[in-house]
């Protein structure tokens, strides 16, 4: 679920050539088109020489912003397809992930709910689209933190997580109605000068 490879790209600055409409101080203001030195191409909105309102930036990888700008920095709705074939379609606010919105992976993987500063933060729902998994719960900086549920074909997990793990108080919940209530614990073993981590379920009779 990791989002490597999928942070925005740098777009392009002032210079290149322009079409479009100016104000009486000469500054891009109205609709215009600009084409970078690098490639990139802007068509949309302007205010007082930079990007404000609605438009499409295409980067020169091939990547895409088509949604709202506020002083040259992508704000409130828009879509992002990035190079790597992901997706994010939602709120944004100062060129960065920000508020509700729907990430398409890859590998088909999607999380849909809470962002932060280009993280999943809050409350979201991870669906893995190879085994149909889905987790739903508290997200903080990007991690399944305190309560959350995991959704398997054929039983559900509920309870506490400590960095994307079960950690603490949880119970098992089976489709034929059979519950099985424990604790995960961390529990540390040393190989060969590793430390390796393992997760222990105490079950309750």
């Amino acid at each position: 679920m990791s989002d490597v490879g999928s942070d925005e790209l740098d777009e392009g600055s002032p210079d290149g050539r322009y079409e479009g409409d100016r104000n009486e101080e000469g500054e891009r203001h109205g609709f215009g088109k600009a084409f970078f030195p690098n490639g990139d191409m802007y068509e949309g909105d302007y205010k007082n020489g930079m990007r404000h309102g609605q438009g499409t930036y295409r980067f020169c990888n091939g990547a895409r912003y088509i949604g709202g700008y506020y002083q040259n920095r992508k704000h409130e709705q828009g879509v992002f397809y990035y190079p790597d074939g992901s997706k994010y379609e939602g709120s944004w606010l100062e060129d960065l992930r920000h508020g509700h919105g729907i990430y398409t992976y890859p590998n088909g993987d999607t999380y849909v709910g809470e962002w932060q500063s280009n993280k999943r933060h809050g409350q979201g729902l991870y669906h893995y689209k190879d085994t149909g998994v889905k987790y739903t719960g508290t997200w903080v900086n990007g991690s399944m933190e305190l309560i959350g549920e995991y959704v398997f074909p054929n039983c559900r997990y509920k309870g506490n997580f400590v960095n994307n793990q079960p950690q603490g108080a949880g119970s098992y919940v089976f489709d034929h109605g059979y519950e099985q209530h424990g604790e995960y614990q961390l529990t540390e073993q040393v190989i060969q000068r590793n430390t390796i981590y393992s997760l222990q379920l105490n079950i309750f009779m």
